[in-house]
């Protein structure tokens, strides 16, 4: 079973991954990818999510729990049982209770030794930076729009004048 982010990008089982992309890439990687109706695929998100109201929910295994707290969020990981877990990173949990974000990060790393973790977020902010570090992979993919993305978009169109890439695509496997 994998997730495929891009053409040539796919989520493996058994991994813990941290990813930073737009809505639309992982919205469109998750209702493009009809193998997820077989598995149990766990959604969790915040206080708030970008992403829930856009993903396809008509599969019978398609879970979705909310956490309104770290702690929250540390319980619903300790039930965890299913073959994808989607983590939609919110900041504010973590708001008063920072000394958890370790934990947490911990958690998904076990997590991941039996499922396929993906820990999302449209941008990086501090308290994504600790659990992205135990990631088994990092992935990001900026808009074109992006200065970055522009130059690195620019250098693949000069080596491949053939492709066209709407996205600039950068991964660190740890």
């Amino acid at each position: 079973m994998l997730i495929e982010l891009r053409k040539g990008m796919a989520l493996h089982p058994c991994t813990f991954n941290a990813v930073i992309a737009p809505e639309k890439v992982m919205v469109s990687a998750i209702n493009n990818n009809i193998d997820l109706q077989r598995f149990l695929f766990l959604y969790v998100s915040g206080n708030y999510s970008r992403l829930l109201s856009s993903i396809d929910r008509s599969s019978k295994n398609f879970e979705v729990r909310r956490a309104f707290t770290a702690h929250q969020l540390f319980t619903i990981l300790k039930e965890v049982s299913h073959t994808v877990l989607l983590l939609e990173h919110d900041s504010t949990l973590f708001d008063g209770a920072e000394d958890m974000i370790p934990h947490i990060a911990g958690m998904l790393e076990d997590i991941g030794r039996e499922s396929l973790v993906i820990l999302y977020t449209p941008s990086i902010d501090r308290t994504f930076s600790v659990p992205m570090r135990q990631a088994d992979h990092i992935i990001e993919i900026t808009p074109a729009d992006d200065t970055i993305g522009n130059a690195l978009y620019r250098r693949s169109r000069s080596l491949r004048t053939s492709e066209n890439r709407p996205y600039a695509q950068r991964t660190l496997e740890v």
